[in-house]
């Protein structure tokens, strides 16, 4: 009986928040609205072209940019706590946060994937710092990371390589896929990769115009077509949102992959963009864009 009553109150509860507003899903239309964003750049720091951004489980910001200090940490009201990567890193790209919140980032300049702790410690180097190859061990200007179960790794190997490389958590390589082309199941410069509620895996075939969507182990399960997919990233409920670099906007995707809502134009004011090149979803559901060309990271704050 009482199995039964809870089962009872959580639909009840469910019903609830679907009238009131309270409960979205994927497929819901999301409401968002340029908002200014202040964060305490360091004293005689200019951003360089920004590339990529996360958050910790703390509320932490991770700012990935071209120039002096690459990785630049804020606290949740924008004070900024520390920087690091100036001996290390070539050419910022992919940053993205574990569920442990180390922090990885993907280095196009020196052809090398980096794995920190929040403070800033190398915990792992995949790669071979300045040479780029096709072997196991290398990458040619590799560009996203994401995280599948058992703490898989997958990399998106793409601007002089187009494959997908799978790694276990220690580094150990466990396989790959993807060869150049327009076919399916091929790429013209794999830019942005996640990993989904079901475990696929969400390959940004960025000059095909395409998202790519295979199982874990590469097998090709389906192909959204339609816009240049330059970053990814999905929220709490599994929305999916992408930055289309090439139409200088925000897209929100609805399971299956056709574009419901869409935010910006070309330009320099708030809300515009210039070649918006990756994203992030904070714990209230707001996003945070990243610009190379103009420089900045912008935020969608969410309407409630």
């Amino acid at each position: 009986m009482r199995i039964q009553r809870l089962i009872r109150f959580s639909v009840l509860a469910l019903i609830g928040l679907i009238l009131t507003g309270k409960f979205s899903s994927a497929a819901d239309k999301i409401d968002f609205e340029p908002a200014p964003i202040s964060i305490q750049i360091p004293e005689g720091l200019t951003l360089g072209p920004c590339s990529a951004v996360d958050f910790d489980s703390q509320g932490r910001m991770y700012l990935f940019h071209r120039g002096k200090q690459p990785i630049l940490c804020f606290d949740a009201s924008g004070k900024f706590l520390r920087s690091w990567g100036d001996q290390l890193i070539g050419q910022a790209h992919g940053l993205r946060v574990d569920s442990n919140d180390n922090i990885w980032v993907t280095d196009i300049g020196n052809h090398m994937v980096f794995q920190f702790n929040p403070e800033g410690k190398l915990l792992l180097a995949l790669g071979q710092a300045g040479k780029a190859g096709d072997r196991q061990d290398q990458f040619n200007k590799p560009t996203d990371i994401a995280f599948g179960p058992q703490g898989t790794i997958f990399i998106s190997d793409g601007y002089g390589n187009s494959r997908v490389m799978k790694f276990a958590a220690n580094g150990k390589y466990l396989g790959q896929w993807g060869t150049p082309g327009k076919q399916p199941g091929e790429f013209n410069l794999p830019h942005s990769i996640v990993v989904d509620a079901k475990n696929r895996v969400l390959v940004g075939d960025r000059e095909n115009d395409r998202v790519q969507i295979f199982d874990l182990d590469g097998n090709l399960l389906e192909i959204w077509t339609g816009f240049a997919p330059y970053g990814m990233e999905f929220d709490s409920s599994g929305t999916l949102f992408v930055a289309d670099g090439r139409a200088n906007q925000v897209l929100q995707l609805d399971p299956s992959g056709k574009v419901v809502n869409s935010w910006g134009k070309e330009g320099a004011g708030l809300g515009e963009y210039q070649l918006p090149h990756m994203l992030a979803v904070d714990a209230a559901g707001n996003l945070f864009v990243t610009e190379i060309g103009g420089k900045r990271m912008q935020k969608l704050q969410r309407k409630r």
